[in-house]
């Protein structure tokens, strides 16, 4: 392949970052931010820039705001005794879809995996048991996914909760072995919260 121009080779190393972009969809990309009109190419990169400038945890569940309190946080007409614990703030976005859920959120910000070096103090979950303290909670429903190390996440929190003294239960799954919150379809979602368990 024919060595790049310097602005050229930069922005498709940049894109190369990005996950699930290989080198062919890279290079596509570039070019077709070169054939853009300038002003299309400042609102993108503007976007970019304010995504990250702008965009924080919510100082309650850790979900992405762009206030201090999110939306979903904000919202008085949701029931304020449930929080579904979620690995990703994606995840929320997939819950929302179903329209089987109305209650709180709290985001973990990943999941236990001690081969990765991830264990409980780097997961937001010292701010969960805070939020218990503050707050009256009836149920927890954990919501994390049907991999190893979602199971293994799920585990150690109803472990955790038990003494606690509030009902924790667990998505059902109608969910695939190894399959994404992300990626699922709203009914197996709905159904999913419909048979949650006990844990």
């Amino acid at each position: 392949m024919a060595r790049m121009i310097r602005p050229l080779a930069n922005l498709y190393e940049q894109l190369r970052r990005l996950p699930g972009i290989g080198s062919k969809t890279a290079m596509r990309l570039a070019y077709h931010v070169i054939d853009m009109p300038a002003e299309d190419v400042k609102q993108l990169a503007a976007a970019l820039s304010g995504v990250k400038e702008q965009i924080h945890y919510c100082s309650r569940c850790f979900n992405l705001t762009d206030s201090d309190v999110c939306e979903i946080c904000r919202d008085s007409s949701r029931d304020s005794f449930t929080i579904c614990v979620v690995e990703q703030p994606q995840d929320i976005a997939a819950m929302e879809r179903s329209h089987g859920y109305h209650g709180l959120y709290h985001v973990l910000h990943g999941v236990l995996s001690p081969l990765d070096g991830i264990g409980p103090e780097k997961l937001r979950i010292r701010e969960l048991l805070l939020r218990l303290q503050q707050e009256s909670v009836s149920e927890i429903i954990i919501a994390t996914n049907s991999d190893v190390e979602g199971e293994a996440t799920a585990t150690y929190l109803a472990q955790l909760l038990k003494p606690v003294g509030i009902t924790v239960s667990r998505i059902a799954h109608g969910l695939p072995m190894g399959g994404d919150l992300e990626y699922a379809d709203e009914i197996t979602l709905s159904k999913a919260l419909e048979n949650r368990r006990t844990m």
